[in-house]
């Protein structure tokens, strides 16, 4: 039992670094809520579990040929530059009345945090190398159920996380000001554009790469 709960604490610290998800769920929950926040990760979520079944399908390494990161880090940067802008530009606008507000459409939240993490091609390496170890290690000594049961541990510590962002974004909704909002929002929406930039320099040179072998 041990074992396990040291497989939710590694699903903690997986989800915990600053980036992107977490600037959106704040970002998200504060102009719309707990469930906009918390979907925003679970979106995130499905795309961390589509990869982990590539990596146990032994699939991944597709994923990891340069003209496919190449891709995937110019489409993260148009994903992530779009979301936000559009953060910036709505904060001033939706952070008022709250009664008067026009809700946006969770599903618009989910593909939010679905295509952030499904288009960072850090997500592939990053499972590849933490999950890809955990399937090596397990399938030596160890059964498939084992396999699957540290699967769930992790996507347990996950989505405990991700409860926790969006929970912290509520609360921030619910007692701080809204000029303070309105500077929290702005401040996750530029942090959303220097991840979009980021990705789109690295986007460059893997193509500047591909003309110099």
């Amino acid at each position: 039992m041990s074992v396990f709960f040291s497989y939710i604490f590694l699903g903690l610290t997986l989800a915990a670094p600053i980036g992107p998800i977490n600037a959106a769920q704040l970002d998200r929950g504060i102009k719309s809520g707990f469930w906009h926040a918390w979907l925003v990760g679970v979106g995130a979520m499905v795309a961390d579990g589509l990869y982990m079944l590539l990596v146990y399908l032994g699939v991944v390494h597709f994923l990891s040929a340069p003209l496919v990161k190449t891709f995937l880090w110019l489409f993260g940067f148009f994903v992530l530059v779009y979301i936000g802008i559009e953060s910036v530009k709505g904060a001033a606008n939706t952070i008022t009345v709250r009664s008067q507000r026009k809700e946006q459409p969770m599903i618009k939240s989910f593909l939010s945090g679905f295509f952030m993490s499904l288009c960072n091609p850090l997500t592939i390496l990053f499972w590849l190398g933490i999950y890809g170890s955990i399937v090596a290690k397990t399938a030596d000594s160890q059964s498939i159920e084992q396999l699957w049961l540290y699967s769930l541990a992790i996507f347990i510590g996950v989505s405990l996380w991700d409860v926790t962002m969006a929970g912290m974004a509520s609360v921030f909704r619910k007692y701080l000001s809204n000029r303070m909002l309105t500077i929290i929002s702005i401040a996750s929406g530029f942090s959303l554009i220097i991840f979009g930039i980021y990705f789109g320099w690295e986007g460059i040179k893997a193509l500047l790469a591909f003309g110099h072998p």
